[in-house]
């Protein structure tokens, strides 16, 4: 007998596994995000059911672990959670998404950032709406050069900054996430630092801007006040030649509403849900937008 969907195994992907997941996001009218996809699952760890008729895969998702305590991560990220057309509706995606959480992660703090569509199931999965952010994107139109907001000195990320990048990042986060960021300077197109203009050395911001799709995502975007995020970002803008896109936590309300001014639009909502903890940890005051959504 042919098992039910809802009874099909669930294996760990790898990263020869990348083209199907980039053909179950274009399945469900999403870019393919090859690039990203690359990072996630490098990264993180991916979970997905092989689909039954052969073609690809059914569904997916990736897990971000971050911080090592005693009892095992302090944090993990639920992203790119997927099911494909052709199974859509038949209950696969709480399967896989009841196992990653029920078992996988079992004890663990839990975030993810979900489009409308997606709350109601991960409500019912015990988490809680924490916070929302904003989509944006657009051609940027700059006013003056970095040095135009703030006092911090921008200027290109070299090899020396990556200690104090991660320390600063773990303090702003929250929670260590080397892994991720030494990947960065591979797989961003651009990462830039702002330092204190009292010249000890102190960084007082860090940004990356990585390419996905005809775009540039800026983030992480980490900064210790406004006029630093806008010297990042506008560094950011004028050393490359996309148009931008990036996630900011709707509290940032002043940057918001700059960077409409300076010709980005907005495109959607998704709200920042967790389980397990009742918010984010860390400084939300200096986060300013996550690397990407699928992985905080």
């Amino acid at each position: 007998m042919t098992p039910h969907i809802t009874d099909l195994p669930i294996r760990a992907l790898t990263v020869d596994d990348l083209r199907h997941c980039a053909d179950l996001s274009e399945d469900r009218g999403w870019p393919r995000e090859d690039h990203k996809w690359g990072l996630l699952l490098a990264a993180g760890n991916g979970y997905g059911v092989d689909a039954p008729d052969g073609r690809g895969l059914a569904a997916v998702c990736v897990v971000t672990q971050y911080g090592h305590g005693h009892a095992g991560p302090e944090l993990a990220a639920i992203g790119m959670v997927l099911v494909a057309d052709r199974y859509a509706r038949q209950g696969m995606g709480r399967r896989l998404m009841t196992h990653v959480c029920d078992e996988v992660l079992k004890g663990v703090p839990l975030t993810l950032h979900a489009t409308p569509y997606g709350r109601p199931l991960y409500e019912e999965l015990g988490f809680e709406t924490t916070g929302r952010a904003e989509m944006l994107r657009g051609v940027f139109r700059p006013e003056g050069d970095p040095g135009t907001y703030g006092a911090s000195r921008v200027r290109p990320a070299t090899a020396e900054d990556l200690p104090r990048i991660l320390r600063l990042d773990a303090e702003v986060f929250g929670a260590d996430r080397t892994h991720m960021i030494v990947r960065l300077p591979a797989f961003a197109d651009q990462l830039v630092v702002a330092e204190d203009p009292a010249g000890d050395g102190t960084l007082t911001g860090y940004a990356a801007a990585w390419p996905n799709m005809d775009t540039h995502v800026i983030g992480p975007l980490v900064a210790h006040d406004l006029g630093t995020a806008q010297s990042l970002i506008t560094a950011l803008a004028l050393a490359g030649d996309r148009p931008l896109r990036t996630d900011v936590d709707v509290r940032h309300e002043e940057l918001l509403g700059w960077l409409k001014n300076r010709g980005l639009d907005s495109v959607a909502f998704n709200a920042v849900m967790t389980r397990g903890i009742p918010a984010l940890p860390g400084d939300w005051t200096r986060r300013w937008a996550p690397l990407t959504v699928a992985a905080g």
